[in-house]
């Protein structure tokens, strides 16, 4: 499933797309049915986990070839590691951040080219789905 987020008004997305592997439950032999909500909370944990992963993989010091040095200047950063972690991720905190944000609808999701509106929807996810987050921007004025 390949998962996308993007900011209305804004041409670029403020991440590049990903993707993450389904469990064995909703993959495409299952019957892929899920609600809205433990689909998010999946999504949550996932991220959470990647996040980590990239947390313990800078604490260590990493020598770079001439190659990733050139590529890390091009970027505009080079960073070998070597930095303490910060303080761990609130897993539960973040999961009912994600999905009071939906029902205050902070962001849309739109999954398959559908909106989901319902959290205790049930909705159908493949290996091929897309699965897109769609921040709203709010006008201010007087």
């Amino acid at each position: 499933m390949v998962i996308e987020t993007r900011v209305l008004g804004r041409k670029g997305r403020p991440v590049d797309n990903w993707s993450v592997s389904l469990p064995p439950d909703l993959s495409d032999g299952g019957d892929g049915g899920v609600t809205l909500r433990a689909l998010i909370t999946r999504l949550v944990r996932e991220e959470i986990g990647a996040f980590r992963e990239r947390e313990r993989t800078r604490r260590l010091v990493r020598l770079l070839s001439d190659r990733e040095m050139a590529d890390a200047a091009a970027r505009g950063k080079i960073d070998a590691g070597g930095r303490p972690t910060g303080p761990d991720v609130d897993e539960n905190g973040a999961i009912g951040a994600a999905l009071q944000g939906f029902l205050d609808g902070l962001y849309l999701v739109v999954l398959d080219g559908v909106e989901q509106r319902d959290l205790e929807r049930q909705v159908f996810v493949n290996s091929d789905s897309r699965i897109v987050f769609l921040r709203l921007t709010f006008l201010a004025g007087a």
